[in-house]
């Protein structure tokens, strides 16, 4: 689905707000902030898409150095949000509600070729965790849903409810890398053979009962982040958009990736290395060969990270890494 909401024509005004310091009500502070406006090197009338837009946070900040920003995402109150928070920026914004892995077609609905530079910024926001009728979080009594785009089809009650338990395990096991996986979900098949699953609170506490709390991190953590992966399908769609953002840049366009937890970031990692590794070789090759697929130079060559400061003032950073590469030509 991809639906452009419209914009205003009207002029910006001109404001002393520091975009780095600007943070969307509701959703949280933009991560890395400074640091992914200096690495995507902002200019005027270079085109930048922010594929996961959420708040705007950081397309307002990127809006501040005059570029044009088409912002997409699928959860139509963050479209609306972003859309009345950046949308006096005029033909500098474009709305446009979509998952960032058809990226192509929304540009070519716009008439855009190509791009100067691209942002995701992975995961859930602290908007859509806040809401408990959306059901992301074990801390709030809500649906269980976990939709990132209310109107798709299956839910988290869905996968809980209907899925057989090795399904489960291996959702549990390879998502939410949870040693636990096999005796949740046994459980899971047992309690809703009684009551079936309808709330986030009436799962978490059915995880509890088996793994028991230690520290500060809820049991029911890993088994959450499990059931967000696999109801948005988030690591195919990151695989698919990976691709699709990286056919759209215009050689020196710089691509920005910000992940929060290793499955993802092992994705990322990969995809760059790949397509930035100039040579490759085999031991049964007489010598190395080109790569038929480099297209990229790392701009970071280590994963940049919050710093302190950052950290303690917002808690996301905490495990946020950002990499970064430039396309460097059209050929593949």
């Amino acid at each position: 689905m991809i639906a452009m909401a419209g914009f205003s024509t009207k002029p910006r005004a001109k404001t002393k707000t520091n975009p780095l310091k600007t943070r969307a009500y509701g959703y949280h502070d933009a991560v890395l902030l400074a640091e992914v406006v200096k690495l995507l090197a902002p200019a005027p009338g270079r085109v930048i898409v922010d594929g996961t837009l959420g708040g705007g946070g950081h397309s307002a900040a990127l809006l501040a150095a005059g570029v044009r920003m088409i912002g997409l995402d699928q959860d139509p109150e963050a479209l609306a949000f972003a859309e009345a928070r950046l949308g006096e920026d005029g033909e500098n914004f474009r709305a446009v509600r979509c998952n960032f892995a058809n990226v192509g077609a929304a540009l070519d609905a716009l008439g855009i070729a190509q791009i100067d530079g691209a942002l995701l910024d992975l995961g859930v926001s602290s908007r859509q965790l806040d809401v408990a009728e959306r059901g992301f979080s074990f801390m709030r009594e809500g649906p269980l849903d976990m939709r990132m785009d209310p109107s798709a089809p299956v839910s988290a009650a869905d996968l809980v409810n209907t899925m057989a338990g090795d399904q489960l395990e291996r959702i549990f096991r390879n998502f939410g890398e949870e040693p636990a996986a096999r005796k949740v979900a046994v459980r899971l098949v047992r309690d809703r053979m009684v009551t079936p699953f309808t709330t986030t609170k009436q799962l978490a506490d059915a995880v509890e009962t088996v793994i028991p709390r230690r520290g500060r991190t809820h049991p029911a953590t890993r088994i959450f982040q499990a059931l967000r992966i696999a109801v948005n399908r988030e690591l195919d769609v990151l695989a698919a958009g990976l691709e699709a953002f990286s056919q759209r840049l215009a050689p020196g366009g710089r691509f920005a990736v910000i992940t929060f937890h290793s499955l993802e970031d092992r994705i990322v990692k990969t995809f760059f290395k790949t397509h930035a590794t100039e040579f490759i070789d085999r031991p049964e090759w007489p010598e190395a060969r080109r790569n038929p697929d480099f297209i990229f130079k790392a701009v970071t060559r280590k994963p940049v990270i919050a710093g302190e400061a950052e950290q303690r003032a917002n808690p996301r950073a905490r495990s946020a890494k950002l990499r970064v590469v430039e396309r460097i030509s059209d050929a593949r």
